[in-house]
């Protein structure tokens, strides 16, 4: 059987599987068997498995990813998040679009201390959803600026997206992460601006808030100070000693673990209830990516061995497209994937295709994975399987439809390509930082 057949078949399996609604790492291991199967050489099972030890159970970069995720849900347990919000909603009560700016800033500094997605729409969603509707807040913008803003992780370091790109290729995490960071920055600015445009263009949309509480100018920065410094430590103890090269990604992320942990017990927040529970989810958690990497590298490692690999990149190849042209396909294909699949079966599998026909072009490998994983902001928000609106819809009242979610996360959306278009006309936004800090 052609190496073409096989991969028809075995992305064919893939498809059927998926939309049956079966897990994903389940899928990708069964049409890895099946595929071995079709093509007549189930030997390779056992090459397969060898590999999944030596690529996966021997990364050591991977121990990064539990770390982050106890750390996110120390963060998360701390109570900072909470305290921050209610300061910073106090004091942008009378600006119009104020409740709606306090949560595209609160989420930046969210991304730069958890990176899970899941964690930041939940807390932002159950502390601004109600108070935002309450004061007036149209459910569209409300909807899309909690599920836009709760995405930024996967781009602002710390990263567990990064941390598995960077394992999965001959990049560094310090240079994903130092990579990453203009881009994702300006793209929760972005998300700012367009709420405030859209406060003052439908103010029916965000209305100002006259504060209920009569609280000082004054007070309320001292409070904003007192409650930022916290977050602002663990970044600088995470992203500081990364960046300057004192500690591996994997050391950076048992630093950030321990002082999430030291800020729980400062604040009097820690219980042996409490941590039993942040143990638990990080390892359902770290257990579910696990296994979906475990999955795609037995897909991966049979559609390699049995020629389908090496079949997809000559066609790519034969195509005869410019460079730039060729990009613009790839990321077509993953902003097409997003919304079938979420991040890390797409990286998983994408990799392996795209990564060695971008080593052959005179381009710049951090700028293509960088502008890879701005696209793939969009897999959390683009129907029918973005996980952002299956977080939101879990926790939204009634009032709040999924119409209204779809809606909402559109312009978002439209923000996130148009960062895209920034980012491939302007390199220097990705690989500006990176070679200030690592060239000599």
């Amino acid at each position: 059987m052609s190496p073409e057949i096989i991969a028809l078949c075995m992305f064919g399996l893939l498809l059927v599987g998926l939309f049956m609604g079966h897990p994903l790492a389940f899928v990708l291991g069964g049409a890895a068997v099946l595929g071995a199967v079709i093509a007549g050489k189930p030997m390779l099972l056992g090459i397969v498995i060898n590999r999944i030890f030596g690529d996966v159970l021997d990364n050591f970069t991977l121990i990064a990813i539990p770390l982050f995720v106890l750390m996110a849900r120390f963060l998360s347990d701390s109570g900072v998040t909470d305290r921050m919000f209610e300061t910073l909603r106090l004091l942008m009560s009378n600006v119009r679009g104020g409740l709606a700016l306090a949560v595209v800033f609160i989420s930046i500094l969210l991304a730069a201390t958890t990176g899970i997605i899941g964690a930041s729409i939940t807390v932002m969603g159950v502390m601004a959803i109600r108070p935002m509707l309450q004061y007036g807040y149209a459910p569209t913008l409300t909807a899309g600026v909690i599920a836009a803003s709760g995405c930024l992780g996967i781009l602002i370091p710390p990263s567990i997206m990064l941390i598995l790109m960077a394992s999965y290729s001959p990049l560094s995490v310090g240079e994903l992460f130092a990579g990453s960071m203009i881009p994702g920055v300006l793209l929760g600015l972005s998300y700012a601006v367009w709420v405030w445009l859209v406060a003052v263009f439908r103010p029916d949309m965000a209305p100002a808030v006259q504060p209920d509480e009569k609280i000082s100018r004054g007070a309320l920065i001292r409070m904003l100070i007192l409650e930022a410094l916290p977050p602002l430590v663990l970044i600088l103890g995470i992203l500081g000693t990364l960046l300057a090269g004192i500690a591996t990604a994997t050391e950076a992320s048992a630093i950030g673990a321990a002082l999430a942990l030291l800020i729980v017990i400062l604040r009097g927040r820690f219980t042996w209830a409490t941590f039993y529970g942040a143990t638990l989810e990080t390892g359902r958690i770290s257990a579910m990516i696990l296994f979906i990497v475990v999955g795609a590298t037995a897909f991966t490692g049979v559609f390699n061995i049995t020629g389908g690999m090496r079949a997809t990149q000559e066609i790519i190849r034969n195509l005869d497209m410019a460079p730039w042209l060729l990009i613009t396909m790839m990321m077509v294909i993953v902003f097409i994937l997003g919304a079938f699949l979420d991040w890390t079966g797409i990286v998983l599998l994408s990799f392996p295709i795209f990564l060695p026909i971008v080593q052959e072009m005179d381009v710049s490998l951090l700028w293509f994975v960088v502008l890879m994983a701005v696209v793939l902001q969009t897999s959390f928000l683009t129907p029918p399987f973005g996980y952002a609106l299956f977080y939101l819809r879990s926790i939204a009242p009634k009032e709040v439809r999924t119409g209204h979610i779809i809606s909402g996360v559109l312009p978002f959306i439209g923000l996130i390509v148009l960062m895209c278009i920034l980012v491939a006309v302007f390199p220097a936004l990705v690989t500006w930082l990176p070679a200030a800090l690592y060239t000599n």
